[in-house]
């Protein structure tokens, strides 16, 4: 009885490990570096949430093919590594700049294409074809949309493999 008991009290008892308040680290560095962590994964929180929400609004549907922690391990490697603002690049520079890939300037090398459902921008094959000339496959994908690697990592991979097999 006594043991059933003792069993209960400790099952009951939440295991979560709490944070480590700032001072009780060895070193100031440390207790800093957990503190920026911290932040920063707040500020991940809050990109994500806004993210979803926005193209929740957009496209009408939710991120269900990623976790709420997979995504935001994903922004924090890019991040915590300072390879955020290149990830961000090509968004800004289209905001900013001429873009270089133009009807004008095509891209002429085998392209591929695969045209996931809920991707944001998905253009129509006729006007992809004035910019890239050399369109050797163009695929519609089942499932998924701008985050195709994370959500449908075997179907794209598959159809990656398919459009260099003939390349080779």
């Amino acid at each position: 009885m006594i043991l059933i008991v003792l069993a209960l009290a400790v099952a009951s008892q939440d295991t979560t490990p709490k944070p480590l308040p700032p001072d009780s680290y060895a070193d100031a560095a440390t207790a800093e570096l957990v503190t920026r962590a911290r932040a920063a994964r707040e500020r991940n929180e809050r990109l994500v949430t806004a993210y979803t929400a926005n193209v929740t609004q957009r496209l009408g549907v939710g991120i269900r093919a990623i976790s709420r922690d997979r995504m935001l391990g994903k922004i924090s490697l890019y991040w915590f590594t300072g390879a955020i603002g290149s990830s961000f690049w090509p968004y800004y520079a289209r905001l900013h700049d001429v873009w270089p890939i133009s009807p004008a300037n095509p891209v002429r090398v085998p392209t591929g294409y695969a045209a996931f459902p809920k991707e944001i921008v998905r253009p129509p094959r006729a006007i992809a074809a004035k910019t890239y000339s050399n369109i050797q496959r163009w695929t519609e994908m089942k499932k998924g949309g701008h985050f195709a690697a994370m959500e449908q990592p075997v179907a794209l991979a598959a159809e990656i493999q398919a459009f260099f097999r003939p390349l080779r």
